[in-house]
């Protein structure tokens, strides 16, 4: 839809009409994408845009919306257009070199959580973010525990910098720090609770994801290697290494994957928790446990 068609309606037409749009595309959320682009367009949040939504749209904003549709359009998400994205309560910026977070990772906060805080008092304890990203696991965990430290690692700059601008917008800087290494080769423990989600998409099956994923994810946040399970044989030795004994872990895995990258953890000597920890599909999605006390 053009500017010039967007700018002789109201707010609402417009919300309607892309949401229409999308729907006929096959694109997913349709209502919702609309709604958060014409938020965005316009700078209004959701009461804003219900108080305005008989109101026409300004020629900026029309402008804005129409580049804003073309994007989604083609099968940009929401989030990467929006350039942030909601994790655990927590509004977190994005770039061209972090995934975009999603819910399904919030389960491994869940268990992280729930690890820490069955493990009696820990002062303070001391957290590391494998793969780090745009920093969502572990702000999402410092958020919640107000006495812990943390650190991230990534191989990628970029992510590490987006990392870090998160931390500090979220005003939890002072307790987390962003280191730049390949998964764990910087560290040096111990650790009382270590998290990750790795890549563990099997390199076969790239080709074959959504658009909005395989187009605009970076793909060394996807590939897994060959049967998906690469970064899993590189950090649970390493995982073992960096636990204080007692120390808990909660790692992301794929569909199916959960049972070998559980036995590969066992093989290090390391307890895990059965079942696996499930997603809201059902799916399970974390594989926990700790390192046992002697």
């Amino acid at each position: 839809m053009s500017a010039s068609t967007l700018a002789a309606l109201t707010l609402d037409a417009a919300r309607r009409e892309l949401a229409r749009q999308f729907r006929d595309a096959g694109l997913d959320s349709p209502e919702l994408d609309a709604r958060l682009l014409v938020g965005a367009a316009t700078g209004l949040d959701l009461t804003g845009l219900a108080t305005a939504a008989t109101r026409t749209l300004q020629a900026d904003e029309a402008v804005r919306l129409a580049a804003f549709a073309d994007r989604r359009h083609a099968h940009e998400p929401v989030a990467r257009i929006l350039g942030e994205k909601e994790f655990w309560g927590l509004s977190l910026t994005l770039s061209a070199e972090t995934l975009v977070p999603r819910a399904d990772t919030e389960t491994v906060v869940e268990a992280a959580l729930e690890l820490i805080r069955s493990a009696g008092p820990i002062d303070p304890p001391r957290i590391a973010d494998i793969g780090t990203g745009s920093g969502a696991i572990l702000l999402a965990l410092l958020s919640e525990l107000p006495d812990a430290t943390g650190i991230g690692t990534d191989i990628s700059a970029g992510a590490l910098k987006t990392a870090q601008a998160n931390a500090e917008k979220l005003a939890l800087a002072a307790r987390a720090r962003f280191i730049p290494c390949d998964y764990t080769d910087k560290l040096e423990g111990p650790f009382d609770l270590i998290v990750s989600n790795p890549p563990y998409i099997k390199r076969g099956e790239i080709a074959h994801l959504a658009a909005e994923v395989r187009e605009h994810d970076p793909r060394r946040a996807l590939d897994g290697g060959s049967d998906g399970l690469v970064a899993y044989r590189a950090i649970a030795p390493e995982i073992a290494r960096l636990l204080e004994p007692g120390g808990a872990f909660a790692i992301e895995v794929g569909q199916g994957q959960a049972d070998e990258v559980a036995d590969l953890m066992q093989s290090m000597g390391l307890h895990t928790i059965r079942p696996h920890r499930h997603d809201l599909s059902g799916i399970p999605r974390v594989v926990w446990g700790r390192k046992p006390v002697s």
